[in-house]
């Protein structure tokens, strides 16, 4: 009788450790489904789409933004006018003072992504 309830213990306290929060999070994440290959081509960023360096981050967001602008612009059958973009009349979010160096930054990244996305050299 005894071993039978020695036995039901260890077999308890081997369950209990397997199932500790240590040892699922020492096994990291599940796989991804099988046939999984990462995002379609296309989705990755793509170099054109990088702010120049020397740019401050109000610049890069606007210069980014301007890309997404362009992007959308394309997706949605627009003409390409900068100043139909929302994002760019009105920044949300832009401190007063940055806007103009906001704005610049975004027509920048506006014309970059049309020249891509229009000519077919990017997505």
């Amino acid at each position: 009788m005894k071993a039978k309830q020695l036995s039901v213990g260890i077999l308890a306290g081997v369950v209990a450790l397997a199932c500790s929060p240590a040892v699922l999070v020492a096994q990291g994440p599940p796989p991804p489904p099988p046939g999984y290959q990462g995002p379609p081509p296309g989705y990755a960023p793509q170099p054109w789409e990088a702010p120049p360096s020397e740019y401050q981050e109000v610049q890069q967001r606007g210069f980014h933004d301007g890309v997404e602008g362009a992007k959308k612009d394309y997706q949605n059958h627009r003409q390409p006018d900068v100043n139909n973009r929302d994002e760019y009349r009105h920044p949300n979010g832009v401190p007063r003072r940055d806007r103009e160096a906001y704005r610049e930054a975004f027509q920048r990244g506006y014309q970059v992504g049309v020249q891509h996305i229009w000519s077919g050299g990017g997505r």
